[in-house]
């Protein structure tokens, strides 16, 4: 309305309804841009088109895949060299665990373990069986040697034997607890040592604490071997006091030498699968008899019994 009174003022001749008209939709248009201008968020008058964006989320999505083509790339080169690794290693026969020790079982009644290197190992299944008999024959003729001490001291405790035929009941199981307690030892200690968990620094706190578990084992099975032979098997009081006296300091004695044997091997440089187990056992039955029989000798006596 304002530029129609100021165009009216200087034309002699009022405009015509045409001219209204068109200064009408000309004020109206821009009023409208103002308007738009004034409440469009900050987002809409950015520079960047629909199109734009469309265009960078394309390309964000072009790289993406690119980055995880070559991660995948790459982890199929590493497992392919990996594997071409593996295939190299074991056409040479190197193992990853080649220096590693490893236990395996022994024999005897003992039940003990040894440990050997693996390529002993590897070599065990081309060996002969002449082969075998030919590398322990040698040690278990020692053992057997030593054993005969046994029968040396079942001939030196005769006439107690004679006085108490009771006692003789208890001969094998007194040997057979030795070797299995000992056993247990042998088996316990060349499986640390085999897998690095202790060295020889560690022996004499090894061997005190077998010896000491030795001790405890003992005495609960002593408690328990003694009554149930008495009022169970009809054993006589006396008799029935030494095996539990025994089963404490026989357990004790094999339980030291099974953890002390494999260290002794190390050190001296011998097989121990071949030499511990074996010879655990015949050191217990030679001291573990002895022990049971001077016990036998004072228990006696305690109980007032001539022998």
């Amino acid at each position: 309305m304002l530029l129609w009174t100021q165009t009216s003022r200087h034309c002699k001749k009022p405009p015509s309804a045409l001219s209204f008209l068109l200064y009408t939709l000309l004020f109206t248009t821009a009023f409208s841009n103002s308007v738009l201008a004034i409440n469009t968020p900050a987002a809409f008058v950015s520079k960047k088109s629909p199109v734009n964006i469309m265009t960078a989320k394309t390309n964000n999505n072009t790289n993406d895949s690119s980055a995880l083509r070559e991660l995948k790339d790459t982890i199929k080169t590493q497992a392919a060299e990996i594997d071409r690794l593996k295939n190299e290693l074991t056409k040479n026969g190197i193992s990853v665990a080649v220096k590693k020790k490893v236990v395996v079982p022994s024999g005897g009644h003992a039940h003990g373990g040894g440990s050997a290197d693996n390529e002993d190992i590897l070599d065990y299944k081309e060996k002969s069986s002449f082969a075998i008999a030919y590398e322990r024959v040698p040690w278990l003729a020692v053992f057997l040697f030593s054993l005969s001490f046994t029968a040396l001291i079942m001939n030196g405790f005769e006439h107690t034997l004679s006085k108490q035929i009771e006692l003789a009941y208890f001969v094998p199981l007194m040997a057979g607890h030795g070797g299995n307690t000992g056993g247990q030892a042998v088996g316990t200690v060349l499986s640390a040592l085999s897998a690095g968990i202790i060295t020889r620094q560690d022996a004499w706190k090894v061997i005190g604490k077998e010896a000491t578990s030795g001790l405890i084992m003992g005495v609960i099975l002593g408690a328990m071997v003694g009554p149930i032979s008495h009022y169970v098997m009809g054993i006589s009081k006396h008799v029935a006091t030494v095996v539990s006296v025994t089963f404490p300091l026989l357990s004790t004695i094999a339980s030291f030498l099974g953890s002390s044997l494999p260290f002794v091997c190390v050190i001296l440089g011998l097989d121990p699968a071949v030499i511990a187990a074996p010879a655990m056992t015949s050191f217990v039955d030679v001291t573990g008899l002895l022990c049971y029989f001077l016990i036998a000798n004072q228990v006696f006596k305690a109980f007032g019994l001539e022998l």
